[in-house]
């Protein structure tokens, strides 16, 4: 199967920042692929290179079977992580017009504006301005604009920021609904659940270079033992060769440095004075507990 997307060594400056130095991935049409990182490490850089924004300074980049030209400009949704939608205009108008500069007819826009805005809850609100619209509005109203032109790659940047459960619930949905009807999906988060429900495959870009690249179960299965779950009465913080440690539900999640032993870690542990363990065990590390590791702990490039 031919990727719909190539990113293959690309690199980007602005000056003397070097925001992409080497990051490379495939997507391919039916999935949903995780772009992840911390704050600053490129991803948002990456897409504007993939969506022929930027132009990189080295590498290449394919998209939906070449070179991006104004048509296949036209067959990708974009929602971005800074919103852009003209908030002196009226909800349904914006959507519109947005649609028509797609290359979709006025109206075949104005019908499937309507579904969307019915579906996403948002038709009652139709003729208010943007502005009136709260922030979890204005999200939904943004996803709308990404899809109502039936994008062929569809790449979200935070799409659940500012939205209560119900509303991310139907986001999710609408994601799922999109990858079933053979779409390419690139999703930029910080929400690590998110990606582990949603994401078959995930890059990880640190400091401008992809350092994890791979299917989510084989990545998990790689970093076996490098998270450890403990119970019990007393201080489980400042661990030697832990990174992090959560306090939830009454159990402690540590995320392991890599290299670190788990036995070493229940021998200090142990050794504590006024510390009572009453379970000690391995766990499937989670994607936090993974993220966590690579962007800290600073292990070498793992590829699944």
């Amino acid at each position: 199967m031919t990727p719909t997307v190539t990113i293959s060594h690309v690199a980007k400056s602005f000056g003397q920042v070097h925001a992409v130095e080497d990051v490379s991935f495939e997507v391919y049409a039916g999935e949903i692929f995780g772009l992840l990182g911390p704050n600053g490490a490129g991803k948002t850089t990456t897409i504007r290179m993939m969506l022929d924004i930027f132009k990189p300074e080295r590498g290449e980049v394919s998209v939906l079977g070449g070179a991006i030209d104004e048509a296949k400009k036209n067959r990708i949704g974009y929602l971005p992580e800074e919103r852009g939608l003209y908030k002196d205009l009226k909800l349904e108008a914006t959507l519109i017009f947005l649609a028509t500069l797609k290359g979709v007819s006025e109206t075949t826009a104005r019908k499937k504006a309507v579904d969307w805005l019915k579906r996403l809850d948002l038709y009652d609100h139709r003729q208010k301005k943007i502005q009136e619209l709260s922030k979890g509005m204005q999200q939904k109203a943004q996803v709308i604009a990404t899809l109502l032109h039936d994008p062929d790659l569809i790449v979200v940047d935070e799409p659940f920021a500012g939205l209560d459960p119900v509303n991310t619930r139907l986001i999710e949905d609408i994601i799922r609904e999109q990858q079933q009807a053979g779409k390419t999906i690139v999703m930029s988060t910080h929400q690590m659940y998110q990606v582990e429900a949603l994401c078959g495959r995930i890059a990880l870009i640190n400091k401008g270079r992809t350092v994890l690249y791979g299917e989510v179960d084989q990545i998990k299965h790689n970093f076996a033992g490098n998270a450890i779950v403990v119970k019990g009465q007393g201080d489980f913080t400042n661990v030697p060769g832990v990174l992090e440690t959560r306090h939830t539900n009454g159990d402690w999640h540590m995320a392991l440095a890599a290299g670190a032993n788990p036995q070493d870690v229940f021998k200090a542990l142990a050794a504590r004075e006024g510390l009572k363990i009453e379970r000690f065990e391995i766990a499937e590390p989670s994607l936090d507990d993974i993220f966590i590791s690579v962007v800290q702990g600073n292990p070498e490039a793992l590829n699944a």
